[in-house]
């Protein structure tokens, strides 16, 4: 049921892009520093060029995610995903 999903609060690539950032910086990933929350922060658009390179990439679904879904839909989705970057841009 499409209703039982939550509902982001940013769009896919401010995600992605935040998730790079953490990546980079955190002691989680391959960063030192123990909390990277606030630099997160103001980093997160250095890496939206990374996240939509991702989305991009996602565009073409794994035999794995044909197998359980609509190829077709996947598809729309993600370009949906990489025309909110082309939309908040303009």
């Amino acid at each position: 049921m499409a209703n039982d999903f939550d509902r982001a609060a940013t769009m896919p690539v401010e995600r992605v892009a935040r998730t790079l950032a953490a990546h980079a910086l955190s002691r989680n990933g391959e960063g030192d520093m123990a909390s990277a929350a606030e630099a997160v922060d103001a980093l997160w658009p250095d890496h939206a060029d990374a996240a939509l390179a991702v989305l991009r990439t996602l565009r073409e679904p794994s035999g794995r995610t044909l197998a359980v879904g609509d190829g077709a839909v996947w598809d729309r989705m993600i370009r949906a995903a990489i025309e909110d970057e082309t939309i908040s841009e303009s």
